[in-house]
C-alpha cells in the first residue's frame, strides 16, 4: 500500500509465507511506481520480512526498512485498516471453492473496487486513483 494515497500497488496470494514471494511482490511494486528510492517499506515482524535476503532486497532497491514495535499492529494502521475493509466487504460471508476464484475475487476488489470506487476518508473522501491524480470530488 502507498500511504501517501492508500493505493494497494502489489500483492500476492500463496498457501505459505515465504522470503522469495515477498521479494517478488516488492519488485512488483517498486516497479509498477517506477523504481521509486528512499522510500520508507513498513511491515510487521514476519519472518518472510526479517529475514537476511529480504533485508537484501531492501538495500538493493534503496528502500528503508520500518517494524512494527512487538504487541503493537496500529503501527501499520494503513495495512490493518485495509485487512478490515477486505475482510468486511469480500471475505466474510463468501465461500471460495477454488483458489482461482478466491485470486479473481481478490484482483477485482482491489483493482476495481478498492483503487478505483472506494472512499477514504484520510484522503478527502476520494478514490486511491482520484486521489493521486489530483481530481475533485
Amino acid at each position: 500500500m502507498d500511504q501517501y494515497s492508500r493505493r494497494i500497488i502489489g500483492r500476492s496470494l500463496s498457501s505459505t509465507r515465504t522470503t522469495a514471494l515477498t521479494r517478488a511482490t516488492l519488485q512488483y511494486a517498486l516497479k509498477k511506481r517506477g523504481y521509486p528510492t528512499g522510500i520508507v517499506f513498513h511491515a510487521d515482524r514476519g519472518i518472510e520480512y526479517t529475514g537476511s535476503a529480504f533485508q537484501t532486497s531492501l538495500k538493493q532497491w534503496d528502500c528503508k526498512r520500518r517494524l512494527n514495535r512487538p504487541g503493537y499492529c496500529t503501527d501499520n494502521a494503513f495495512m490493518e485498516s485495509f485487512y478490515h475493509s477486505l475482510k468486511a466487504e469480500l471475505i466474510r460471508g463468501t465461500l471460495f471453492k477454488r483458489v482461482k476464484a478466491l485470486r479473481s475475487a481478490l484482483a477485482k476488489y482491489i483493482s476495481q473496487f478498492y483503487n478505483a470506487v472506494r472512499l477514504h476518508s484520510g484522503i478527502e473522501y476520494m478514490s486511491p486513483i482520484d486521489y493521486e491524480h489530483g481530481l475533485i470530488p
